[in-house]
C-alpha cells in the first residue's frame, strides 16, 4: 500500500472517529435534555399537585363558611317564619274579638233599657190588675233579649250561687238563716256577659251565715 493511501485511510479513521464522537455526544445531550424535561415535568407535577392539595383545603374551609352560613340563614328564617305565624295568629285574633265585641259599647247603653223595662214589669205584675200594656212590654223584652242573644249577651248567674267577685260586685252583706256564708242572698242588678266576657258585674247582696257564725269574713269587692 502506497504513502498516500495509506493517510486517507488514516484520514478516513479520524473522520468515522469523529464521526462516532459526534453521535455519543449528541446522544449524551439528547439525554440530558430528555433528563432535564423529565425533571421538569415531575416538578411541574410537583407543583400541580401542591396546588390541588391547596385548593381542597381552601374548598373544605369554604364549605364549611357556606354550611356555618346556611345553618344561620336557616335558624333566621326559622325565627322570622315564627314570628310572622304569631303575627297571622294575633291578627287573626284581634280581628275575631273585634267581630265579637264591636257592639260591646251599644248593648252597654242598652243595658239601663232593659233594667227600666223589667222594673216597670215586675211593678205592674204586683198590681192587682195588671194591664194588657205589661203583656206588650214583656213580649219587648223578650224580642230584645233574644236579639242581643244572638249578638253574644248572657246573663251573669247570681242568686244563690257563691259569690265570685270576678262577675258580682257586693253591695251589702245580711244575716240570713237559709243562706249559705258567702253565697248571694239577693241580686239588685243583673250582670251580662258579652262572649264570656264580663261588660258588667252583677250588683249583690251576699249572706253572712246564721245569727251564731262567728269570724265571718267579707267578700272581696
Amino acid at each position: 500500500m502506497s504513502e498516500v493511501e495509506i493517510k486517507i485511510n488514516e484520514e478516513d479513521d479520524k473522520v468515522n472517529t469523529g464521526k462516532e464522537m459526534d453521535k455519543k455526544e449528541g446522544k449524551k445531550a439528547e439525554d440530558l435534555k430528555e433528563q432535564h424535561e423529565n425533571s421538569r415535568e415531575k416538578s411541574k407535577e410537583k407543583k400541580v399537585k401542591k396546588i390541588e392539595e391547596m385548593t381542597k383545603r381552601e374548598l373544605l374551609e369554604k364549605l364549611k363558611k357556606t354550611e356555618l352560613k346556611a345553618k344561620e340563614n336557616y335558624d333566621l328564617y326559622m325565627r322570622t317564619y315564627a314570628e310572622m305565624e304569631n303575627i297571622k295568629k294575633r291578627g287573626k285574633k284581634e280581628r275575631e274579638d273585634l267581630a265579637k265585641f264591636a257592639n260591646e259599647s251599644l248593648i252597654k247603653e242598652i243595658l239601663p233599657t232593659i233594667d227600666n223595662l223589667e222594673k216597670a214589669i215586675s211593678h205592674a205584675n204586683n198590681d192587682a190588675n195588671p194591664s194588657v200594656l205589661i203583656k206588650g212590654l214583656e213580649m219587648t223584652l223578650s224580642g230584645l233579649m233574644k236579639t242581643l242573644e244572638k249578638s253574644g249577651l248572657k246573663k251573669v248567674e247570681a242568686a244563690g250561687k257563691p259569690f265570685d267577685p270576678n262577675f258580682h260586685e257586693a253591695i251589702s252583706q245580711q244575716i240570713d238563716d237559709k243562706v249559705v256564708q258567702g253565697h248571694i242572698i239577693m241580686e239588685l242588678q243583673k250582670g251580662y256577659l258579652l262572649n264570656e266576657r264580663l261588660i258588667r258585674p252583677s250588683m249583690v247582696v251576699v249572706s253572712q251565715g246564721n245569727s251564731k257564725s262567728e269570724g265571718v269574713k267579707s267578700p272581696q269587692t
